[in-house]
């Protein structure tokens, strides 16, 4: 644990200690794509409702980088030149590979890039980051509604981070492309599930307290 803001906040899923949790993450999913999570730096300071890092404590085969431009970012760039890896960067666009009907190729591993933060940002960072422009773009049509009660989605198809990264390893199982039990699939959204919960109950807890009424002033005049 390390202190934060005067709060104890666990150094594994930025939370403060209070509403840490790590114990719904079990036992992360091993795959054989690597995922690699950019966040927007105000997407790191979110520790009451962020999902980016509970995203890669849930993925074995995953990694985090901050930041804005990772142009001359050195892992995100060694990664990019591994010729091990077919990189590609999760975001929609019309020329897209739909994960739904099409198999992204499997003669080398997949690397994808998931931007975690507002739609607004991630076009910014996509924008400052040449060395991801030119990536082929992947997708995926679903009938999803966000499960994030605590945050208004700016439309009604908008997924968090950890519920684009499910629906991402749902279609990797439908190819083939990933073999993962389908327990682990469904236990996947455990940590963001109990972390809605504990914020619903927090702002209901808010909601019902109630104040001594104020004391009436005097009137003087």
């Amino acid at each position: 644990m390390i202190e934060l803001e005067n709060r104890e906040i666990c150094y594994k899923c930025y939370r403060p200690k209070s509403s840490c949790i790590c114990e719904f993450i079990v036992d992360p999913i091993k795959t054989r794509t690597k995922f690699v999570i950019l966040m927007h730096p105000k997407e790191f300071k979110k520790t009451k409702n962020g999902t980016g890092h509970m995203t890669n404590n849930s993925l074995e085969n995953c990694e985090l980088h901050v930041g804005i431009d990772f142009t001359n970012h050195k892992r995100v760039n060694e990664l990019l030149n591994d010729k091990n890896y077919e990189p590609y960067v999760l975001y929609p666009d019309t020329n897209s590979i739909k994960l739904n009907s099409e198999k992204i190729p499997t003669l080398k591993k997949s690397l994808i890039f998931i931007i975690d933060s507002t739609w607004p940002c991630s076009k910014k960072m996509l924008r400052l980051s040449k060395n991801l422009q030119n990536l082929r773009k992947i997708s995926f049509e679903h009938n999803k509604s966000s499960q994030f009660k605590i945050k208004t989605q700016p439309n009604q198809y908008c997924l968090s981070t950890i519920e684009s990264t499910l629906c991402v390893l749902e279609q990797l199982n439908n190819h083939n492309i990933e073999k993962i039990p389908e327990k682990k699939l469904l236990n996947f959204l455990l940590p963001f599930e109990n972390m809605v919960k504990y914020q619903l109950k927090y702002a209901n807890d808010e909601n019902n307290i109630r104040y001594k009424p104020a004391y009436k002033k005097a009137n003087l005049f």
